[in-house]
This record gives C-alpha cells, structure tokens and sequence, in this order.
C-alpha cells in the first residue's frame, strides 16, 4: 500500500505549515506540501457544475488527524497475519486505547504543533468519542501546550462494522459466507453489513459536520480527529471524487497512525484546497516508529 506525505526540512516544519495558504499566498514556499494522493494540488471543484459540501462561509483551515496507533490495530494485524477468523481486541471497540507506540506518536505529534504560532492554531478542536482518537487529541493537545478544550462528536466514530465486527477478512469468508459475496458484489462504498454502515452513511455524517462547521463563521481553524475511513471520505466529500476515485485511493493508500491530512480556503468561502495528505514525517523526525494498519484492500465491487 502507499502513502502520500508532503516533504518538508528537518525538524517539525511540516506541522509548522499549519496555519500557511490561508492567506492567499499559497504553502510555505517549498512546493511539496500541496500535493494530493496523486502528488497534484487537488482542489475541490466539480467537473459537472455541482459543488460539494463544505462550499458555504465558515473555516479558512481544516486539519484532519487519524489516531494514534491502538491496541485494536495490533490486535488486528495480529489476527490477520496468523490466519485467524476472530481479532482478540482487549475492548469494545469504543473503548479502545492507544498502544504504547500511539502514545509515543501523539506526544511526538504535539510536540510537532507546538511551534505553530498562536494565531495560526486551530481554535476549535473535535475528536471521535473513541478512546483511541480521544486520547489522540487530548494528548497531542496537551503536550502543544494549546489551551483549548477538545471537544467529542460522534459523527467522526469508525465505521460500524455491525456482524462483521471483530471478524478478520478469513473470519468473513468461514463464518458469514453470504455476507462475504454480498461485500464482493456491492463493493465498500455501498456495502452494509447487518447491523452496520457503508460508507456511504459514514459520508452522509460527516456532510452534516461540514454543515455545522461553515455556521461557525469565517477565519476559524479547526482540527478534527477521528479514523482512517473517515479521512478518506472527507476526501471524498470536499473533492467530489466518485465512488471509482475514492476506491482507487484506498485500494492503493494507508492513513497512517497520527497522519496529518490538511485543506485550506482562504477567505472562508469557495472550494476547499488540499495541501497535503497523510503526513507522517513529524515522527520520522523524531526517531518515533511510522505504522501501517490498513483495512481491507479489496474494495472495488466484483
């Protein structure tokens, strides 16, 4: 699987580009942090007329975050790799907590965003009520030293995976055969398991953020943490992509754990800009292990 990540010099600086191209003077003047999944500056506009949500007054800057590594991810590499049918998570999947490694990348995540200036910061930060991206921001906060109090939404919660929950890919196949062929015909984007949601019902939800964010007027900043999925299908929502754009890009990407994803629009208004995605260098920089715990790769319908 690949992954896209905005180059940038030594140190923290990658972060440090939050709050830049907010402006209208574009990125920090390297080039290399405007670059979409493809390495192109993606903006969000529509071949077909239509605009996306998230096009009204409101936020000049949206900087997505997936958690940190957590013990689920492990657990569930684990499981697939030992070719068993059930993933032996420690929680409710609610419930689940970064692993030590996740907590050491969301310290080093904060110590990332400390540099950026006050008024370049998001002012207004939301996570998942799931621990794991709960816990994410809280740290990742904290140790910036922002003074701002995270708040939780649970429109940014994982996808509910219904039946198949705790099933690896082999689990699916053994124990719910009719269900795997059902995924395979229908694809990810408008497969439901029993009990569950597609991912088009994750995008209806965070259509209805977008909508809450623009009220809250313009020159706001804000920082959203939440889960691989869901950065995709933000992607999804504030580019137009089709269902075929967005499955090309997670047959072929992993969000990392603690990846930074970031849009601006300058003047609050208009299409979203993409200036980087899945940017993981604030923990190569700091000696802190980069992980990859991607879904399932087969996505596209049969």
């Amino acid at each position: 699987m690949e992954h896209s990540q905005a180059k940038g010099e030594p140190g923290v600086d990658i972060v440090g580009s939050i709050g830049q191209g907010t402006n209208g003077t574009g990125t920090n003047g390297t080039g290399t942090n405007s670059q979409g999944s493809n390495g192109q500056r993606h903006d969000s506009r529509r071949t077909d007329g239509t605009m996306p949500a998230g096009w009204t007054a409101g936020a000049v800057e949206l900087i997505l975050v997936r958690h940190g590594e957590s013990q689920g991810n492990v657990a569930a590499t684990a499981a697939q790799e030992s070719g068993a049918d059930v993933i032996d998570v420690p929680a409710r999947d609610a419930d689940v907590e970064l692993s030590a490694t996740g907590r050491e990348q969301v310290q080093a995540l904060g110590r990332a965003l400390a540099p950026v200036p006050e008024e370049l910061r998001p002012d207004v930060v939301i996570s998942s009520p799931y621990m794991r991206a709960y816990q994410t921001a809280a740290i990742a906060v904290e140790t910036a030293g922002w003074p701002v109090a995270v708040r939780t939404d649970e429109r940014l919660r994982d996808r509910e995976l219904g039946i198949l929950d705790m099933l690896t890919r082999l689990g699916v196949e053994n124990r719910l055969p009719e269900e795997a062929e059902r995924r395979r015909w229908l694809g990810k984007f408008y497969y439901r398991p029993p009990g569950g949601e597609s991912w088009a019902d994750v995008a209806l939800r965070l259509r209805s953020v977008l909508g809450e964010l623009n009220a809250l007027g313009s020159g706001h900043r804000v920082m959203l943490v939440c889960h691989d999925a869901v950065v995709l299908l933000f992607r999804y929502v504030l580019e137009g992509m089709s269902e075929r754009e967005l499955l090309d890009l997670a047959a072929g990407t992993t969000v990392l754990n603690a990846s930074v994803t970031r849009y601006v629009r300058p003047e609050g208004t208009g299409p979203w800009t993409l200036e980087s995605f899945n940017v993981a260098e604030h923990l190569e920089q700091q000696g802190v292990q980069v992980t990859e715990h991607s879904g399932d790769a087969s996505v596209h319908p049969r």
